[in-house]
């Protein structure tokens, strides 16, 4: 195991800044997960880790070493790709033991190291099988056991199961956390899926654009968004965003209001232009919100587009007057008029229904209109929910 600290590490290629002076610190024995869009930056910062990347600026470490400038071999770090690239005339053994053989081990130590690894990843009886007679779950095992057998002091996966179909994929999900268990050694993990960095992290470490948006516990990162980049791009379906101005104690939204205490909001004035943000389960039909403790005042809605999910139906819901918005929902065009509710399956409810929702002013984010930071988590006292304080609930009168 090994700790891995990036100190200011910065790659520009020409004019292009591919990573924007990154700190991390990964602690020995933690699995992170580097996860954001496609081209943010994160296969970029494990490579300039792995050494197959030489930074502009900064300095990286692995465990006590300084290792900026070092080759990959002399890193002590293992890797497993997105493409498995096993060698197709090699055997199962031989593919494993490839890296060990080049550096002229003893055989009884290859021996050793190849029989451990193929008993972690569960490859026994699978020796003498080729590449082409194997399935890709198998693959990609054979794959991992490679990077095992150099007991690297880190591992540092890049996409490993983007090219499996989704079963496999949630398969080999469950196996690398049980390898992290058995192994307890660094893993640092490269994915733009947020569902695998959300199930497998110790910690997330969100980028986007080069920059670190936020590097948390996962459920800190879905709950505490640092900003309004991380609270949209963690979560699936996304986070509903609606502009609103703060208004005394209300935020006026476009098509509906939010009313708070503005003496729990420090730093948020009247006249302040901030984001909304609101998961879409928690927005609730009228008639199922029975217990919302910290419910908004009823929002007038029509439906739009239903989609079943099996456990959960996705409800499109369109606040405005004008309905006519089912192409921009479509097309990911999400604009203040639209918001999207989560719903039992067993519900009763249709396309192009009028119905009346609440939300969870408890679970209400605001985010700084113009730099996207986060402002505040739940539109309550703490404190005074704590005591007791009543809050204005579903069904209660002035």
């Amino acid at each position: 195991m090994a700790r891995v600290t990036l100190d200011g590490v910065t790659k520009r290629y020409e004019d292009v800044t591919a990573v924007d002076d990154m700190n991390l610190d990964i602690g020995d024995g933690e699995f992170v997960t580097f996860v954001g869009p496609s081209g943010c930056g994160k296969s970029t910062t494990m490579e300039t880790i792995a050494g197959l990347t030489i930074p502009t600026e900064g300095e990286i470490y692995i465990g006590d070493r300084e290792v900026t400038k070092l080759p990959p071999k002399d890193r002590g770090i293992a890797m497993v790709f997105q493409n498995i690239a096993l060698f197709p005339h090699m055997d199962v053994y031989d593919n494993i033991s490839f890296g060990l053989r080049i550096r002229n081990y003893e055989k009884s130590e290859i021996d050793r190291r190849v029989e451990e690894a193929a008993e972690i990843v569960q490859l026994g009886g699978m020796m003498d099988r080729m590449p082409e007679e194997m399935s890709g779950g198998q693959r990609q095992r054979v794959a991992i056991a490679r990077a095992l057998v150099r007991e690297p002091d880190v591992f540092l996966m890049d996409e490993p199961l983007a090219n499996l179909d989704a079963k496999l994929r949630v398969h080999m999900r469950t196996e690398l956390q049980r390898l992290h268990r058995r192994l307890d050694t660094t893993i640092i993990y490269v994915t733009h899926d947020q569902a695998e960095a959300m199930t497998m992290s110790d910690r997330i470490a969100v980028i986007n654009a080069g920059k670190l948006q936020q590097i948390a516990p996962p459920l800190t990162c879905y709950n505490e968004p640092a900003n309004q980049f991380v609270a949209g791009f963690i979560g699936s379906p996304s986070m509903n965003f609606v502009e609103a101005e703060v208004a005394g104690g209300r935020l006026e939204a476009e098509n509906f209001h939010v009313e708070f205490d503005p003496s729990t909001t420090d730093g948020i004035a009247p006249g302040d232009r901030v984001v909304l943000g609101v998961r879409p389960e928690d927005i609730y039909l009228e008639r199922t919100a029975e217990g919302i403790e910290y419910a908004t005042e009823l929002i007038n809605a029509r439906t739009d587009v239903l989609e079943p999910m099996g456990n959960e139906v996705f409800v499109y819901l369109v606040t405005g007057n004008d309905t006519e918005t089912s192409m921009d929902v479509a097309a990911g065009e999400a604009s203040d008029d639209q918001l999207l509710m989560n719903v039992d399956p067993d519900t009763q409810i249709e396309a192009e229904e009028d119905v009346s929702v609440i939300l969870d002013r408890s679970r209400i984010h605001l985010f700084d209109a113009e730099t996207g930071d986060a402002l505040r988590h739940g539109l309550i006292d703490v404190a005074s929910a704590e005591s007791g304080t009543p809050e204005r609930g579903v069904g209660d009168s002035d």
